[in-house]
């Protein structure tokens, strides 16, 4: 067999590769070890596989990640970076990527999945596996953790031995406050709003374990606790494998959210991109205690559609916006959600006319039948329209115009400090993603990311409750668009004495 070395660097690395939990989740900075610790440990697993009849240790795994291009780019790059083709066996570089190992005894099938693929998530439902590694399970939903601990300890069969050690394991850079992985690392508690059933899928199974890496640096704080430098930390993992320089050279130019996340390993969002609402000011805009529900006044639900719906609660109270409530949903129909809404508003609105405003493009058919998502809502005794547009300029005019407004000497626009998810995106979360190119450029609509749902349903909360009339109704109406020809030539060509002005034939 082909030589093979490796030596974990890190208190944390050893603990998660001895561990035999059925699912492990290595949680660390970049440069940590973290994704060559988990390539190594399915090689590791392999030879630890006892031989079947003919004397072959063999096992099966997959290796998910999020996108094709990262998985192309990044996951394969490292595997065969630790084993090559021209050691190790042929990799095959058709769908589904393939890499068959065969030293020895030793017979290991590796499978390479991305799930921007609906063929690659067709595959993994019906494959019989060993072990499967999540790289970069931030990315990843819940749902397909579920569907992936299904999927193991099924090769080889019982008739053949059956698996010596069987489990999902995953890899992660520090996900968000409210992603599944700290929930159910207990790092956070589950949120209020999640149906019970499904907070029962968020409790840590006994035979679940997490494992934190420390930060590659520490914080050097001024007298008020604000960051005035980084220096090393000599409890790092995986430095002698890393140049001395590495996280010193990194954080140079970097903002702090990405620092916090990608090398102080702490939960949060990346705030590379312009935020969306610069004019939000949390000690304006964000109440200092709970907003109660005031009795008979209209309330306002805005809701953003798809397999990640959200909502947004909100009352204009004497001519101010108070924000009441958001309810954020992964991997739920519309059915679903509609059911979690009626219940929502049963148990803390029903003294109030309550009044749904949604996505315009939730009057097409749903995937799950042949009823819309404004039909399934009003099924179950929801008030639901859709919006007057759904033009993003307009939709965000209709937030900006609140966020702005003076009323009585104080903010037009208050968040109940519960809305953490809203909040997150007023800070920088819903943003314009900064593009490619030299120079201060950005996209010109908002990055679709987690923050953008419960910021839609913000938007048409804002424009289906009258701020979007108001906009509206100052657009001029053109009634006859002018077409300039392609031949004029504004050097050459001398405009007609008799012509009317563009202006005056508008």
């Amino acid at each position: 067999m082909t030589k093979f070395k490796y030596k974990p660097d890190g208190d944390v690395l050893k603990s998660f590769m001895k561990d035999d939990s059925f699912f492990r989740g290595l949680r660390g900075p970049v440069g940590s070890g973290k994704s060559v610790g988990c390539c190594v440990e399915i090689f590791r697993r392999a030879l630890q596989q006892e031989k079947g009849q003919d004397g072959k240790r063999r096992s099966r795994w997959a290796i998910i990640r999020n996108t094709n291009p990262q998985l192309r780019t990044t996951t394969i790059k490292t595997w065969l970076d630790w084993f090559p083709e021209a050691e190790w066996g042929k990799f095959l570089w058709s769908v589904p990527y393939t890499h068959w190992i065969k030293q020895g005894d030793l017979e290991l099938e590796v499978i390479f999945l991305a799930l921007d693929r609906p063929e690659d998530v067709k595959k993994l439902l019906s494959l019989e596996l060993t072990g499967i590694w999540i790289n970069e399970a931030r990315e990843i939903p819940k749902s397909i953790i579920d569907a992936c601990t299904m999927r193991v300890g099924r090769y080889p069969s019982m008739r053949d031995g059956g698996c010596t050690w069987t489990g999902v394991i995953a890899d992660t850079n520090a996900p968000e406050e409210d992603h599944w992985w700290p929930i159910m690392s207990g790092e956070v508690p589950i949120p209020d709003h999640i149906p019970k059933e499904e907070a029962k899928m968020l409790v840590k199974p006994d035979n679940w374990l997490f494992f934190t890496q420390p930060p590659a640096m520490h914080e050097d704080k001024d007298q008020d606790g604000n960051v005035t430098a980084y220096h090393s930390n000599d409890n790092a993992e995986n430095k002698v494998n890393m140049r001395s320089d590495y996280y010193t050279n990194i954080v140079q130019g970097k903002t702090k959210s990405w620092i916090d996340v990608y090398v102080m390993n702490r939960l949060g969002t990346i705030q590379d991109g312009k935020p969306v609402y610069p004019m939000f000011a949390p000690d304006v805009h964000i109440a200092k205690e709970e907003i109660p529900v005031a009795s008979g006044v209209p309330v306002y639900i805005g809701v953003d559609f798809g397999l990640t719906p959200a909502a947004v609660f909100g009352q204009k109270v004497r001519g101010r916006w108070l924000i009441l409530q958001e309810v954020v949903a992964f991997d739920m129909g519309i059915v679903k959600f509609s059911e979690v809404l009626r219940i929502e508003i049963a148990s803390r609105y029903s003294d109030c006319e309550v009044n749904i405003i949604g996505d315009p493009a939730g009057d097409f058919r749903a995937q799950t039948d042949e009823s819309t998502p404004f039909q399934i809502l009003r099924g179950c005794g929801l008030k639901a329209r859709p919006a007057q547009s759904n033009d993003v300029s307009l939709r965000l005019e209709a937030v900006n115009a609140t966020l702005s407004r003076m009323v009585e000497g104080q903010s037009g626009f208050l968040l109940d400090p519960r809305c953490r998810t809203l909040i997150k995106g007023f800070e920088g979360g819903y943003q314009y993603k900064r593009m490619q190119v030299s120079g201060e450029r950005f996209d010109d609509k908002p990055e679709k990311n987690h923050f953008s749902h419960i910021h839609d349903a913000l938007q048409y909360l804002m424009m289906g409750a009258g701020e979007g009339r108001n906009i509206l109704s100052n657009i001029p109406n053109i009634s006859k668009p002018f077409q300039a020809k392609m031949e004029f030539d504004v050097f050459t060509r001398k405009p007609k004495q008799k012509r009317q002005s563009l202006w005056a034939r508008m």
